[in-house]
Formats: C-alpha cells, sequence, structure tokens
C-alpha cells in the first residue's frame, strides 16, 4: 500500500502535541493549569528532540542506494519537521505574550526582565546575584577554531559578544574587533524563577537568566556589553539498546547512560532576534550544521514552567478531585475476599490506586501467601509498591520481580530500585536482550487455597503518576487468567516459549494476529449482513498490517471509532477510511489507557492491554492484553468508552491533513460534555 495512505508518524506526534499546545488558549480553565500545558508541550518538544531526531539524522548520512530502503526521505521529513515546529514555536510565543502573560498580571502577578525591573528591586537583585549566584556563573571566552567548549545537555546559556574598552591613549578611529563568550545558566542549583520583593498587592518573579543579564557587567571587567541572547542544546539521548543481544545489560545500560550526555547534537535552539553574524560565530565554534538549527524564541526550557510560583495558592489553579472509594473495597475484610467474591475494576485516577498498594501489602504479611511475582517498567520515586515487595521476601515469601531496565529515561531509577530489592532477598530478572518487557502484571500465589490472585493494569505500577494518568486495572481471581499468568511469567523467568495462551493475549506469542482476527470477525459478520463495530482506545497507532486491516473493515462497512491520544499513522477522511472516525482527548489527565471493543454480533467483547498498536509493542515487547470476562465490568468500560465518544469539549477529531478539529455543538441547547468530568460523575454515582 503507498505511503499516501498513511501520516508519518512523527508529524502525526507533532499534531498531537500541537493539540497539548493548545490548552493553553483554554479560558475555561485557571491560568496556572494553561501554565502547566506550555510546560508539558515544551517537555515534550524536548523528548521528541532527544529521541526521534538523531534516527533521521543517521539515515540522512546514508548513501543514495541505502535511502532507497526506507520508505521515507529522511531530508523531507526533517524539513517538514523543522518547518512545522517553527509554527509551533511561534504559536508558543504569541499565546505566553498575548495571553498568559496579560492574564498573570490581570491577576496581580508580574514577570519581569531586566528591561522591566522597577528600581525598588535592584538592590534586591544586586544582592541575590553577589550572595547566591556569583560563586555559579563562570564566563567562558570562545575562540573559534581554537577551544571549542562542551555544552551540556538542555542546559541554557547566554552567549554574550563584547568589546574591550579603549584606554585614553587608543586611537578612536580604529575598528574594535568583537570578543565573544557564554555564560550558563545554574537552573540546575537554583530555582528558574526568583520572587521579588511584593509591592502594595503585586507580586514580581524574574527569571533567573535576567537576573544574570542584569548583573553581568561585574563578571567582564574592562570589556562593554555589546548585546546577549539565549540558547540552549538538545542532544541525541536514544540509548539504542534495544537490539543489543549479547554481553552484560547492566554494564551496557549503565556506561550508555553515561554517554547520554553526550550524544550527537539534536537541536540548537537559539532566540530569533540573534543578528546573523553572531549566529553564524556560535554555529563556527560549536561546529553545528543547518539540520541542528532551531529559531526559538527569548527564554528555552519552558518545562520549568511546572515550578512556575504561584504566590496566590491555591487560586488559580484547579482543584484536585478526591479520589474514589469503590464500595466494594470499603470494609476491612481480607482484599483477597472481595477479589475472590468476583473480578474487580479500578479506574485511575478517578479512583484510589491506594488498593493496589493495599493488594500488595497484604499479600505481604498474608501467611498463606508464598510467592509474589511482578513487572516493573517505570516505579516511583520511594515507590510504596517497590517497598511492599521488599517488605514481602522480608517477610520470607518468594519474591520475583521482572524489571525492564530499557524503559527509555527510567534506567537508572529501575536500575536503583533493583538493586534495593535485591538487598532484602527479592529475585530480580533483568531486560530480555531485543525485546522490552511492557506487561504490567503482579502474581500473588497462596498455599492451601483454592485461589490464587492478579493484578493486570493498562499503566505501570506507580502510584504517583496514577494521580494525573487515565488507566484501568483488574483484580482477578479466574483460574483461567491465572494459568496463563504462570505461563507468561515462568517465560520470563525461563525463557521456554513453547506456550499455547488462549485467554491472555501476549506479545512475541498471539497479540497481533489475535487483534487482526478480531477485526477479521468484525468483517465476517458484516459480510453476512450483520453489524460490525470496533472502539479501540489507545495511545498510538502505526502498525501497517493493523491498518490495513481496519481500511479494509472500514470498506465493507464496519464503523470503527478510534480514541488515539498520540501517534496516528491512519489517515480518516478518505475512501478507504469513510468509516473510521478519530478522536483525541487532551484534558488535565493524560489518557493513557489501552481498551478494546469489539461487537461481536451482539456478543460484545472487552479487552484491556498495556500495548498500543506500534510497531515496537506489536514486534519488539512482551505485551499483555487480557479479556474483560464480567459482564458487568464490561459494561462499565463500554459506558466510560461511550462517555468518551460524546466528549464535545476536550475532544478534537483528526481530520485528513493532521488537523485537531473542534467538535461543533448542533444548537446552542445541546449538552457539553466534558468526559473526565463525566466519568468521575458516572464512578461517583454507581
Amino acid at each position: 500500500m503507498p505511503n499516501h495512505k498513511y501520516f508519518n508518524r512523527d508529524l502525526s506526534w507533532l499534531s498531537f502535541n500541537k493539540r497539548v499546545l493548545e490548552e493553553c488558549l483554554n479560558e475555561d480553565i485557571p491560568i496556572y493549569e494553561r501554565i502547566k500545558f506550555m510546560a508539558i508541550y515544551s517537555s515534550n518538544l524536548d523528548e521528541f528532540y532527544r529521541v526521534r531526531i538523531g534516527t533521521y539524522k543517521r539515515f540522512t548520512e546514508l548513501d543514495e542506494e541505502g535511502k532507497k530502503n526506507l520508505r521515507e526521505n529522511p531530508d523531507l521529513i526533517l524539513r517538514k519537521i523543522k518547518a512545522e515546529v517553527g509554527k509551533q514555536q511561534d504559536m508558543f510565543g504569541q499565546i505566553y505574550k498575548n495571553n498568559i502573560l496579560p492574564e498573570l498580571q490581570k491577576n496581580g502577578i508580574h514577570i519581569v526582565d531586566e528591561n522591566t525591573v522597577l528600581p525598588e528591586h535592584h538592590d534586591y537583585i544586586k544582592n541575590f546575584f553577589l550572595d547566591n549566584l556569583l560563586p555559579h556563573v563562570q564566563p567562558m571566552l570562545l575562540l573559534k577554531k581554537r577551544v571549542q567548549p562542551f555544552l551540556q545537555n538542555n542546559a541554557i546559556y547566554l552567549a554574550v559578544k563584547l568589546f574591550k574598552k579603549r584606554s585614553k591613549k587608543e586611537d578612536e578611529t580604529k575598528q574594535a574587533r568583537p570578543k565573544y563568550a557564554i555564560i550558563k545558566i545554574p537552573s540546575h542549583r537554583f530555582d528558574r524563577f526568583i520572587s521579588l520583593p511584593q509591592i502594595d498587592d503585586k507580586h514580581y518573579i524574574m527569571f533567573l537568566d535576567d537576573i544574570i543579564k542584569l548583573r553581568m557587567k561585574i563578571l567582564f571587567p574592562g570589556y562593554r556589553i555589546d548585546s546577549c541572547y539565549s540558547f540552549k542544546l538538545s542532544r541525541d539521548s536514544d540509548l539504542l539498546i534495544e537490539d543489543e543481544y549479547s554481553g552484560n545489560l547492566i554494564n551496557l545500560i549503565e556506561s550508555h547512560l553515561k554517554k547520554r550526555e553526550t550524544g550527537t547534537p539534536s537541536r540548537f535552539l537559539y532566540d530569533m532576534n540573534i543578528p546573523k553574524d553572531f549566529l553564524k560565530f556560535l554555529k563556527a565554534s560549536f561546529g553545528l550544521v543547518n539540520n541542528d538549527i532551531v529559531e526559538g524564541g527569548k527564554y528555552h526550557n519552558f518545562q520549568d514552567f511546572f515550578e512556575f510560583p504561584n504566590p496566590k495558592y491555591p487560586e488559580l489553579q484547579s482543584e484536585s478531585d478526591i479520589p474514589l472509594k469503590p464500595k466494594e473495597f470499603s470494609s476491612k475484610k481480607s482484599i483477597f475476599k472481595t477479589i475472590g467474591k468476583k473480578d474487580r475494576i479500578l479506574h485511575f485516577p478517578y479512583q484510589s490506586y491506594e488498593y493496589v498498594i493495599r493488594f500488595l501489602n497484604q499479600a505481604a504479611i498474608d501467611p498463606k501467601v508464598e510467592e509474589i511475582k511482578a513487572t516493573q517498567y517505570r516505579v516511583a520515586n520511594n515507590s510504596a509498591v517497590v517497598n511492599a515487595l521488599i517488605n514481602a521476601a522480608l517477610n520470607g515469601k518468594k519474591v520475583t520481580v521482572f524489571v525492564e531496565l530499557k524503559a527509555r529515561f527510567d534506567e537508572e531509577a529501575n536500575l536503583r530500585s533493583a538493586k534495593e530489592m535485591t538487598k532484602a532477598g527479592v529475585k530480580i530478572i533483568y531486560s530480555m536482550p531485543g525485546l522490552k518487557v511492557h506487561a504490567k502484571i503482579a502474581l500473588v500465589i497462596r498455599k492451601g487455597d483454592k485461589k490464587d490472585y492478579a493484578f493486570l493494569s493498562t499503566g505501570n505500577f506507580n502510584e504517583k503518576t496514577a494521580r494525573i494518568y487515565a488507566d484501568h486495572g483488574l483484580f482477578t481471581a479466574n483460574n483461567e487468567i491465572i494459568h496463563e499468568l504462570k505461563l507468561l511469567f515462568n517465560f520470563l523467568e525461563n525463557k521456554q516459549d513453547d506456550i499455547d495462551f488462549k485467554h491472555l493475549l501476549v506479545g512475541q506469542f498471539n497479540l497481533k494476529d489475535s487483534f487482526i482476527s478480531l477485526i477479521e470477525r468484525e468483517i465476517e459478520n458484516v459480510k453476512n449482513g450483520k453489524k460490525g463495530y470496533i472502539i479501540a482506545k489507545m495511545n498510538g497507532l502505526q502498525e501497517r498490517d493493523i491498518i490495513t486491516k481496519l481500511y479494509e473493515a472500514s470498506n465493507i462497512g464496519v464503523k470503527i471509532d478510534l480514541i488515539i491520544r498520540g501517534i496516528c499513522c491512519l489517515k480518516p477522511n478518505k475512501t478507504y477510511a469513510k468509516n473510521i472516525k478519530i478522536t483525541r482527548i487532551v484534558d488535565k489527565y493524560l489518557e493513557h489507557a489501552r481498551v478494546l471493543y469489539f461487537y461481536n454480533n451482539n456478543n460484545e467483547e472487552v479487552y484491556l492491554s498495556s500495548a498500543d498498536w506500534m510497531n515496537r509493542n506489536l514486534h519488539r515487547r512482551i505485551e499483555c492484553s487480557f479479556p474483560i470476562y464480567d459482564k458487568d465490568i464490561s459494561r462499565e468500560i463500554i459506558d466510560i468508552l461511550k462517555i468518551q465518544l460524546r466528549d464535545n469539549y476536550s475532544a478534537r477529531n483528526i481530520d485528513a491533513y493532521l488537523r485537531n478539529v473542534k467538535i461543533e455543538l448542533g444548537s446552542d441547547d445541546d449538552e457539553i460534555i466534558r468526559c473526565q468530568e463525566a466519568i468521575y460523575e458516572y464512578l461517583k454515582n454507581k
């Protein structure tokens, strides 16, 4: 099938990040929530450049014969990415200037810079600089072609143009030659935003960058400062260890982690106001090429706005919903008895994650529990999950944890928690060469009991992200599910791969083929004159065999609703996708759940999954999708999906040009549905 039937995955991702940026314009939400979305957008874009751009740059170095084997021209994609990012950066700057700053000022909060700072604040700033900053700002002169300073990954720098002050004896007509220097902003040691003394009822906040600019003369005695502009360098941070098949993986990852901060340049972001000759000098000084250069604004690292001070707290921020406590878990009796009666479902963050911690803590002290097995992909700092597993081992339980060391940007944290568990006697199984283990599963095995118990989830064992990631978690004592989980853990421990899964859909075994078969069943039903309907909710859709099958289903007449948060390579609104609608939901919680619904001739089937329909998930990972056999739970999940499909507030439809199209109300009387609020009320009233 030709490429024009697919969106490029990275241009599609940029469409998602633009949707995040659009939330900064949402005047219905408090100003500090809009500022948070600016931080999310910036953080997302930084990671994009650190992970994705390096791949394209490596492709551009291939010869013409090598490039022929690629599906897309890497030079062309890089140009398109640069153009789209440029448009978004312009939009970002306009939002900051025309929306965020005026709204803050309306609330008595003023961000001042070196040009707008009040005279009353000069002494405070001078003392702050001398007492705190001066030892940590060390300028470095640039000597082109002689010394090339190493730029730290994602650090902010000021580039300074200087002229030596003339003595009275020097010829005034002689053209002075400029000198250049750089200063690293020490935001790793100090808050990026400094609160200045309040005046009357007004609050004043200043970037650390601007405080340094204001007092910079102290750093360059004997020089006249001509101009100053900020820049930062992002480096390729992809460890490229997905396909390592040999060697000590722990040592390999530890050595790669050191290289992450020294990777090749992926983006040199600079203040667009810098003169061309100044930029040319910097480019030559740091050995940069045109593909590295990206135009930006006066400030960088807007992810620091996660910590932007709110002098009026808790005003100007959203109130957090209090996590619900389902009545079936409210009794003080053993959680195992609650699960033993029937399967139970939790929906995070609407419902409390404490029951997952309680499940593990009770397993740690229950005298009947012999063994606990779990996977670990991304855990919280000072993790309650890890503490529960350590306690279980200290209490004499046999505890086995599969730790995925290749969880990008969490490698170090996972290594640290694995070492803590090892000290306590937990048996740790590390990453599998060539594969990531992305399944989110835990198993509790009891002696002298007819039942064992399990927890399977669409999200990580992480009590902190469970406050903001929308996921589902299933507790079950179903013997068929438990049996196959034991087979899966046996595979992770012993690599015995002759397993015939009949209930679980497991990556590297039956996952992709099962999804295709489920789609084909809907196709056959339509061919036989019956109704065909699919709802698929996930973070990303890329895998072409799956997309091709969805196109086929659409052509036959299967109605398909896709709820895709991020990457989506399927093109809607085309003749080959006439029955496919794509919805994207961006709101206060990150939509993270993977849910699959198949009408199945009115015998509805629901699966929850750790797997997106991405190449990496379906081809290079151990994933676990699990059926929902309990009819009450199945109906609850279907109800939640339908609430999301009715959203006309946070939802957007993706069109054939990757635009996020707002859903128009039919009339002024139409009910406004914000699905995350509606889901909370739905669960609250159950």
